[in-house]
């Protein structure tokens, strides 16, 4: 890579940082021929759940294999109707529909980007009702049970789970958190006085090892977090084609396995994890004093109550695709997270979702930028970056009195 690009992420930093212990890690892998189940899956499953503070952490192969998995084990039923956000990647809707339910939208907090309490608890009103006999909800116009939200802790932040908490407990719905993006993140729980991560809130929670991920593997992997025996049990069998033990099936499962290599190459990083997430932490406090007065900008905000883990650094400006552009020619990467709302894709048109039926999701997909972010991320490369933004403002934009 030219060495003037200031990347928009930077893995093989990271790599070079831990080379020889990544390479000895995957040189036991080799030498045991153990690739899949071997001893390092077992062995990250408990440094992972140690990291998350929760009972259980079940390796899978994927995010999106958590997500569907932690939905079926914790009982999300065929039909069911699950709620989450528009405003994420298509993994979350995705893992819905493959576990059989449907995905139902709630816009999403302007200052946040996550699930607003507000609209989930203004839909379940408007739409639902809990039934006296079963204690169910049901969606009122279709019959169908609502059994479950999905909240996304969207760039590495929590959503407000005490107010989603409340709500589902009203409706008798479970929480299964889409922590993808957010290893380590936590928020201050007023109602258990006490910090929690993501990962420990509900019945489930799934994250992705994506490689670009603050904690990524070196391709596809993922894992399912509970508190429940049952659900991490369940979880075990889902991910081996239903096994409870080799060629003895209780139930139709998937080949979602987190694989021997993949898990050794976590085995490494996770040690990293905490430091990286705290030069996260530096680098995001960096680019707020650096862009607080360029006043096309919004910066991201981080609510008292919650800890970001930063796994990107969202930015707005009604100016977005110019700006991008501009930083292009600067030699600067940046990223759109996401450009497109789940409700607005071709691939959930029959949901029956128009255009104006989430406008705060709809409004962000216009204006987002993701910025250059990650641990090595330099002092001087966020003062270009911030130069860059402030030179396009002055020379681009017009003042703030000139229409």
């Amino acid at each position: 890579m030219d060495s003037d690009i200031i990347p928009f992420s930077d893995i093989n930093a990271q790599v070079q940082q831990m080379e020889t212990s990544l390479m000895q890690a995957i040189g036991d892998v080799l030498r045991s021929s153990k690739f899949i189940s071997g001893p390092a899956v077992e062995q990250f499953e408990h440094l992972f759940a140690e990291f998350c503070t929760c009972r259980f952490a079940i390796g899978v192969g994927s995010g999106t294999d958590a997500l569907r998995f932690a939905l079926i084990a914790s009982g999300v039923k065929q039909g069911d109707m699950v709620i989450t956000v528009p405003n994420t990647f298509i993994a979350t809707s995705e893992a819905i529909t493959q576990a059989g339910a449907i995905p139902v939208f709630v816009d999403v907090d302007e200052t946040t980007f996550n699930m607003s309490g507000k609209k989930l608890n203004e839909y379940l009103e408007s739409n639902c009702f809990v039934d006296e006999v079963t204690a169910q909800t049901i969606h009122t116009p279709t019959g169908r049970a609502v059994s479950a939200v999905v909240p996304v802790h969207l760039y590495g932040q929590m959503a407000d789970m005490d107010e989603i908490g409340r709500i589902a407990d009203k409706y008798g719905l479970m929480i299964i958190e889409d922590a993808c993006q957010a290893h380590g993140a936590s928020y201050y729980s007023k109602e258990r006085g006490s910090w929690l991560r993501a990962g420990t809130i509900g019945k489930a929670a799934a994250f992705s090892f994506y490689p670009g991920k603050n904690l990524g593997a070196f391709g596809e992997a993922g894992a399912v977090t509970t508190n429940d025996p049952a659900i991490a049990e369940t979880v075990k069998m889902l991910r081996d084609h239903g096994q409870i033990k080799k060629y003895f099936h209780e139930m139709e499962g998937y080949n979602g396995r987190l694989d021997t290599i993949q898990a050794a190459v976590l085995n490494v990083k996770i040690r990293y994890l905490e430091r990286w997430n705290r030069l996260r932490r530096e680098r995001a406090e960096a680019y707020n004093a650096l862009l607080e007065d360029i006043s096309p900008i919004i910066t991201p905000l981080e609510p008292l109550w919650a800890r970001s883990v930063y796994h990107l650094y969202v930015i707005r400006t009604a100016h977005r695709d110019m700006l991008q552009g501009f930083l292009k020619e600067q030699g600067i990467e940046t990223g759109l997270h996401y450009p497109v709302p789940l409700h607005q894709q071709k691939a959930y048109r029959a949901l029956g979702y128009r255009t104006g039926s989430f406008p705060v999701s709809e409004k962000l997909s216009k204006e987002i930028l993701s910025l250059p972010m990650f641990p090595s991320l330099t002092e001087q490369q966020q003062e270009k970056v911030a130069q860059s933004i402030r030179l396009f403002s002055r020379e681009y934009l017009p003042p703030k009195n000139q229409k």
